[in-house]
């Protein structure tokens, strides 16, 4: 009886031990995959601040073309306050009427427009592009008044 006692002792260290080196085990395994997974989410990460890196744009891009009676305005510059309003502002200060405009603000602030100048006001490319870029350097998008 003592006997069967002891072996029945033993025989649960066993299981224990069986036990404890099965769970270990199983959690190594799962340790690893983790740091599979974190090694493959700092890859993705390097690869997306590179390309974010990338995509950076110039501060400050303006592009202007002679059409027509108009111009064909590119504006390419980093997101501020007031932006929009404060370029349109500039554009009818230079007696330029808006006819079509399409703005994007999704990583920078982008406009491409065009604008048929008043029959009274005699522009060049080179006036518009440097009001333009006097607009957007302004700190904040300022008032140009």
């Amino acid at each position: 009886m003592d006997s069967m006692l002891r072996k029945r002792i033993a025989l649960r260290r066993k299981m224990h031990i069986v036990r404890a080196h099965t769970i270990s085990k199983s959690l190594k395994l799962k340790l690893e995959a983790f740091k599979r997974e974190y090694s493959n989410l700092m890859a993705i990460k390097r690869e997306y601040l590179k390309l974010m890196q990338q995509m950076k744009m110039p501060n400050k891009v303006v592009e202007v073309q002679k059409v027509g009676q108009g111009f064909h305005v590119r504006v390419n510059c980093e997101k501020g306050t007031d932006r929009l309003v404060t370029i349109l502002e500039a554009f009818d200060e230079m007696g330029l009427n808006v006819q079509q405009a399409r703005v994007s603000c999704s990583n920078v602030f982008a406009l491409e427009a065009i604008a048929a100048a008043a029959q009274d006001h005699a522009l060049d490319v080179k006036e518009v592009t440097k009001a333009l870029l006097r607009t957007i350097e302004k700190k904040g998008g300022e008032a140009t008044h």
